[in-house]
């Protein structure tokens, strides 16, 4: 299986993030990428390619344009105000706020955000942009005709939504890389995210079409991040009813529930018929993640990778959460090496 990857990620090294009430280190660090990095060249899992430039096109696909324009130039009038440091919103646009987007780039933050744990820095646009180039260039060896395909992305993307930021998230690389497999003639894609947290923003982005059935296996909103979507009953709207299908879970199930889960949404993936599978690879399900309460061990994860390959369709794989680094890297490529063993 091949590898896209790019140290641009490390442009993009936010410095803290609002967590359990105070302001502590950021948990996304370039060291997780180069973890997984690491590891896939132990494994020997294949050729690392670095993804060729597309430009803004492919965002533009699955993002607004004022929102991606937005990051486009946010460091710079940032920095312009004699501001040096990272920003993070310190407000949200919530019910029976007018939504006019403000003038100035603080006010246009805190519009563009969902949370306060995905700073704006000097890198960011640079480190993001690379990361969709990631993605598409994967999507593209798809295309091509191979079977699989790892793109290594980073910052992660699946709590990305059509105009807002969140979870360590600004452009959603799994969206932006399902419409490039559309745009490329794939005519029934699934988007199966199994991170600890639900992908509200890559079904903010499909929760109204019919040509991508998006799923997620995630800790219950109830009580996890990020709250407000990922409930069952949230199954589209208009074109899209009937293609999105959410498996919520306690926090603290254990491995037979999420893997049942995980078989329902296989079958359902089956059902649909599609042509091609987009995977949101989170790894933040293992036993020892600092931020998440389900308990995969080193072993689950070649197993999760054995069942997708069991689908038999071409696959893309978009790396998301993980948060324990040291075991990070082991358990996204036991995820591949299982697909690619099955």
């Amino acid at each position: 299986m091949r590898t896209v990857y790019t140290d641009d990620h490390h442009l993009h090294q936010g410095r803290a993030e609002l967590y359990n009430g105070t302001l502590t280190a950021s948990f996304e660090k370039p060291s997780r990428a180069d973890m997984v990095l690491e590891q896939v060249r132990a494994q020997t899992l294949g050729e690392v390619l670095a993804p060729k430039p597309h430009g803004l096109e492919p965002v533009l696909k699955v993002h607004d344009e004022g929102y991606v324009r937005f990051w486009e130039s946010a460091w710079q009038r940032w920095s312009a105000t004699g501001r040096d440091w990272d920003a993070l919103p310190k407000m949200w646009q919530v019910r029976r706020l007018r939504e006019r987007i403000p003038e100035h780039v603080e006010g246009q933050l805190c519009y563009y955000s969902m949370d306060a744990g995905t700073p704006l820095t000097a890198g960011t646009w640079p480190a993001i942009t690379a990361a969709a180039n990631v993605a598409v260039t994967a999507a593209d060896c798809l295309l091509a005709g191979e079977k699989s395909v790892f793109a290594l992305t980073r910052p992660p993307g699946h709590h990305a939504a059509y105009d807002y930021c969140g979870g360590y998230c600004y452009f959603n690389n799994a969206a932006i890389a399902a419409q490039r497999l559309l745009d490329g003639g794939v005519r029934k894609l699934a988007v199966l995210d199994v991170d600890y947290h639900h992908g509200n923003g890559t079904q903010d982005i499909f929760y109204r079409r019919s040509d991508v059935l998006f799923l997620s296996i995630h800790g219950d909103p109830r009580t996890e991040y990020p709250f407000f979507l990922g409930f069952a009953d949230e199954e589209g709207e208009g074109n899209g009813l009937g293609f999105n299908a959410n498996y919520p879970l306690a926090a603290g199930t254990d491995v037979a529930g999420w893997f049942a889960a995980l078989e329902a949404a296989c079958t359902r993936i089956q059902a649909y018929g599609a042509e091609a599978l987009v995977v949101s690879l989170g790894v933040d399900t293992y036993e020892g993640d600092p931020i998440s309460r389900f308990a995969l061990k080193h072993e689950d994860f070649i197993r999760l990778g054995a069942r997708l390959a069991r689908l038999g369709l071409p696959t893309q794989f978009c790396f998301e959460g993980g948060y324990a680094v040291e075991a990070i890297g082991i358990n996204a490529v036991n995820v591949l090496t299982g697909f690619e063993g099955a």
